[in-house]
């Protein structure tokens, strides 16, 4: 999504005079009278304003992000955040800003490798509430090699293929499978009563490494390693996708079995007509995405019957996982003119009561943070009953680098398309992971 979490099509990309002045440098000057005196006490009649530029990838939660920063502005008058939202690009004009000295107060980054990728960027939080706040697993995602909390979870996260409760109830199915073979046997079933049976949204790069990260954990098993150690050996160049075949065989029959079966023009299909397609019962699975796409589905059919699963791997039951974490950080740039305000602000965010509700009861997601309740969802209470007795996969995008994911996508993309051939794309993938490496080897 990112969300990379990164979750609507390339269409939501803001252009030209929007892209300007966002930086949190460039807002020096206006901000530099503020100091800790800004926000302090509230009183729009005494304090210094203050101006916060936040530049996110997750257009998704506009709505949600603007009601957070409606309800500071009734704690803290005096302060005001600017959201730049854009996710096409965004890598690249990020990394811009930065170049030019334009950082952004607030920025966003994947978790993981990238945490240490911007830390010479990035405020240290370690002992701040906010950080306290999180939960064992989550400040795992948002900490450097050396121990430094140095992000902010946007959300916690929830990668899972989703299924239509109904149309799997229509063809026969009885239970959802978890191998592969059982997967063939379902789809059979499918295509018998006229269902098609995967939505995929493959003409966005970031959706491969959702479905990628299955197929990885079950490597990490078979190997008898974990999947951190896995993705740095093939960073290393320790080893193929060869000595894997979950990953040079089973993940490549899978997209081919989602390309034959799914729907029609899969480079052509963003994530909004995934959903689109899903959610109208077009298709019976949905492919490469997470927790965040249910309220979407739920807009465009209320009374959906939404199923979460594994993605059956390989012929081993046990290796169908879901898989939680939190994939996505917000970083606060230590130089900002108002970093002292800005940790304020997610301190306030990541404590308060407001803030513990609004991940559940205003984004509807599930929380990052400790004693804050569940949205009233369908996929968290499913992944709340299904991790009582099964273990949840490895969140393994966050061991390498998103510039290594976006040359994953674009090389799938190519092989499906039919420009490079399985081991052209593999021998690419490969090469891809030893040049972009990971700034938590």
């Amino acid at each position: 999504m990112f969300k990379k979490l990164w979750t609507l099509s390339a269409s939501l990309l803001l252009v030209g005079g929007l892209l300007a002045g966002c930086g949190g440098n460039n807002n020096a000057a206006e901000n530099n009278t503020a100091g800790n005196t800004g926000a302090g006490n509230g009183n729009a009649g005494t304090a210094k304003e203050v101006k916060i530029n936040m530049f996110t990838a997750s257009p998704e939660y506009t709505e949600a992000f603007n009601a957070y920063i409606a309800e500071y502005k009734k704690v803290k008058p005096n302060v005001s955040i600017n959201l730049e939202i854009m996710q096409a690009d965004y890598n690249t004009v990020l990394k811009s800003k930065i170049a030019a000295g334009s950082t952004p107060d607030v920025f966003q980054t994947t978790a993981g490798g990238d945490i240490d990728t911007f830390a010479e960027y990035s405020a240290d939080l370690t002992n701040e509430p906010l950080a306290a706040a999180m939960t064992d697993a989550v400040r795992a995602n948002m900490s450097s090699k050396d121990g430094k909390v140095l992000g902010l979870p946007v959300k916690g996260n929830l990668f899972v293929l989703m299924y239509n409760k109904k149309l799997i109830a229509d063809a026969g199915i009885t239970e959802v499978p978890k191998t592969t073979a059982q997967l063939d046997e379902a789809i059979t079933k499918l295509e018998a009563k006229g269902i098609t049976p995967f939505a995929n949204a493959y003409k966005e790069w970031w959706v491969w490494k959702h479905v990628f990260q299955h197929f990885v954990d079950a490597a990490a098993i078979d190997a008898g390693t974990d999947a951190k150690t896995l993705v740095a050996d093939f960073i290393a160049g320790k080893t193929t996708f060869k000595d894997h075949p979950v990953l040079n065989d089973n993940f490549f029959k899978f997209v081919d079995t989602t390309v034959k079966y799914g729907t029609d023009k899969p480079l052509e299909r963003d994530s909004n007509a995934e959903v689109s397609d899903f959610a109208l019962g077009k298709a019976a699975f949905m492919t490469g995405k997470g927790a965040w796409d249910e309220e979407a589905i739920k807009k465009i059919t209320p009374d959906f019957q939404l199923g979460i699963m594994g993605y059956p791997v390989s012929e081993k039951a046990e290796q169908s996982m879901i898989i939680t974490g939190a994939d996505q950080a917000l970083r606060i740039n230590k130089d900002s003119a108002v970093a002292a305000e800005t940790i304020e602000f997610f301190n306030w965010l990541y404590t308060s009561e407001y803030g513990k509700n609004w991940f559940s009861t205003v984004a509807k997601v599930i929380p990052p943070i400790k004693d804050a309740p569940l949205p009233a969802l369908d996929m968290p209470k499913q992944m709340d009953e299904i991790l009582k007795t099964e273990k949840s996969g490895d969140l393994s995008v966050n061991y390498s680098l998103d510039t290594f994911h976006q040359k994953f996508g674009e090389l799938m993309q190519a092989y499906i398309g039919g420009s490079k051939t399985k081991d052209q794309a593999i021998t690419e993938i490969q090469k891809a992971w030893i040049q972009f490496g990971s700034a938590a080897q």
